[in-house]
């Protein structure tokens, strides 16, 4: 593993001492929690996280739909799969009938295939929300409650927790009436992104929600989501909502060493990695070769990591052209050539951190009919309103 350049920030800023976040059994120290991200959680990636935090925090897979795994569909039986070393298996299922929600679950607990499962009901995306799912479903009370008790009374021992966002918009919040659900219902943790999906992921994360929420629901752990760009953003986000723990996602593209960080800042340290374009380049060629590894072809491999080109050079002077070109790369070779024409002996540029990913929002959320008349009204949510395939 590549172990990028680490200089002391001058600023200490920590918890002292360093809590522990306990996910029923599993206690996750310090409580750094890798977000599910589709197309990018995957192994791999999950792989190069868990090195650079040295195998410290807990690191979900993408998202995993329910009635794809119950059919055993061949995608999703490879997003499942995770590295023998890594403990606790972390499995986020999507699911919007309580029935297969239920099969995916004893699915999960019969066939010892995950140690912790967690429901997505966050994603803002028109494809999920249109059929009631994600950030649509808290909404509708009665189902979320369903859905709650059919993986909960299914677990046996695994742990179950949930991550939610505050709701559709400003007029229909559900997060606290969400929250307050998942407690009657035997969910180990709540995560909260401080974001509405109406939102996605434009303006500012509201850090306010997550502390109204904790203060609301303080039999069980709640953990803060959204503008998590550096470790001293997750120590502030903890002093200022009095949080149990952070989840961080865009943060963490094409910045898998900020695990390192993380972990560093609670435990003590003022040290944050600045890897030089060269350390940056190795990182990337080896994420490219994992990828290419899991999915069993080099090609598909490196052709899976373009999306995560411009994420890791953001901030390097690299020039419009050459960005493109790396981006098209289709082999091992050729993306390490590209670089190689780069100036790698840059340091670490002031124009590296900050926003990476998606950081719009349009306004509007795309639901089923008449979804927003009664938020305890189910009809018409069944099993045909899931994903046809996980990880997206």
């Amino acid at each position: 593993m590549v172990c990028p350049t680490v200089r002391d920030n001058g600023a200490m800023t920590t918890l002292a001492p360093s809590p522990t976040l306990s996910i029923g059994p599993h206690a996750v120290r310090p409580p750094v929690v890798l977000a599910p991200m589709a197309g990018i959680t995957n192994a791999p990636f999950r792989t190069l996280c868990r090195e650079f935090s040295g195998g410290k925090g807990l690191f979900v897979s993408e998202m995993i739909t329910t009635r794809a795994l119950v059919e055993r569909n061949e995608k999703t039986m490879q997003l499942i799969h995770f590295d023998a070393s890594e403990r606790p298996r972390s499995i986020q299922l999507y699911g919007v009938d309580p029935v297969t929600v239920g099969k995916a679950v004893r699915m999960i607990v019969d066939e010892d295939l995950a140690d912790h499962i967690d429901l997505n009901f966050g994603c803002p995306v028109p494809k999920v929300t249109r059929k009631g799912g994600g950030s649509a479903l808290p909404y509708k009370r009665n189902l979320l409650r369903a859905i709650l008790r059919e993986a909960v009374g299914n677990a046996g021992g695994l742990p179950v927790t949930m991550k939610m966002r505050k709701g559709i918009d400003d007029g229909h919040t559900t997060y606290l009436d969400a929250g307050r659900i998942a407690v009657e219902e035997g969910a180990t943790a709540i995560a909260l992104h401080g974001r509405t999906a109406a939102q996605h992921y434009g303006g500012t994360a509201d850090w306010g929600a997550i502390a109204r929420l904790k203060e609301h629901v303080p039999e069980i752990p709640v953990l803060g989501n959204g503008d998590i760009w550096s470790a001293d953003d997750a120590l502030r986000m903890m002093r200022e909502t009095g949080c149990d723990g952070v989840v961080v996602g865009r943060g963490c593209l094409g910045r898998p060493w900020l695990f390192g960080d993380l972990v560093g800042a609670f435990e003590g340290s003022a040290a944050r990695a600045r890897p030089s374009l060269r350390e940056v380049a190795e990182v990337m060629v080896r994420h490219a070769r994992l990828l290419g590894e899991w999915i069993g072809d080099e090609s598909r491999g490196v052709i899976d990591f373009r999306k995560h080109v411009a994420w890791y050079l953001k901030g390097f002077a690299v020039g419009s052209q050459m960005r493109r070109e790396l981006a098209v790369t289709s082999s091992l070779e050729e993306l390490t050539a590209g670089l190689g024409m780069l100036d790698l002996e840059q340091p670490w540029p002031s124009g590296a951190d900050g926003p990476r990913g998606r950081t719009s929002g349009n306004g509007r959320v795309v639901l089923p009919d008449g979804w927003l008349r009664d938020p305890y009204d189910c009809a018409g949510v069944g099993e045909d309103a899931e994903l046809d395939t996980s990880g997206g």
